[in-house]
């Protein structure tokens, strides 16, 4: 990754860049840099950096955290798809291990994309959601976590009918209220030990 001209230093946090970002899926901070580099304060990294930047071996917005980015370079990430999800009336599964341990195949997508987040994926039967841009064939991507604000759009366990479903979630007068994106479906009201966040969506890819 050698670039003609380049003084040692900045050949050294461009390459720090480049391998922190391999490594990470995301780019390095002003502060990993300095330390990375052994560099002398941080007001020194943000010269370079700006040297970098104005020369079009970086792009950056130094308002934004972790936005250093290099030019025409994108991390592929294989993000895991596990499986259908419903998008209207849940759909039996045999028991609560809903997601499946092994993959039924891998989607390719940018680091920019996923966020450098750990993420998988499921595809979408029926249109509870399509309000929300979300319809019967799509692929949603899920991050894993068992809580969720309201309004969240979550993937939800129904333990007592052994059941997931794709829905937006919200807690109301001690019971859940998981609400479709569709003006002709009902929402589905549940109690809330009988729910079990399984993930929330942050992205969508279409089915065209």
């Amino acid at each position: 990754m050698r670039k003609p001209g380049l003084s040692e230093t900045r050949q050294r946090i461009l390459q720090f860049i480049h391998d922190f970002a391999d490594e990470h899926r995301y780019a390095p901070t002003v502060r990993d840099i300095l330390k990375g580099c052994n560099l002398s304060s941080t007001a020194v990294v943000q010269h370079h950096l700006n040297v970098l930047d104005r020369e079009g071996l970086i792009d950056r917005d130094p308002k934004v955290f972790r936005s250093i980015q290099l030019p025409n370079r994108r991390s592929i990430v294989h993000v895991p798809l596990l499986g259908t999800i419903a998008a209207g009336e849940p759909i039996p599964v045999p028991s609560s291990d809903t997601w499946r341990d092994e993959a039924d195949d891998t989607i390719e997508l940018t680091d920019e994309i996923t966020q450098g987040k750990q993420v998988y994926a499921l595809k979408v039967k029926g249109s509870s959601m399509i309000d929300a841009l979300i319809d019967d064939g799509d692929t949603v991507l899920m991050q894993p976590t068992n809580s969720a604000d309201n309004g969240d759009m979550v993937a939800v366990w129904l333990k007592d009918r052994e059941e997931v479903t794709l829905k937006r979630l919200f807690q109301e007068h001690g019971r859940i209220r998981l609400q479709p994106a569709n003006c002709q479906m009902s929402p589905i009201f549940v109690d809330p030990a009988n729910v079990e966040i399984q993930g929330k969506v942050i992205g969508v890819i279409r089915q065209l």
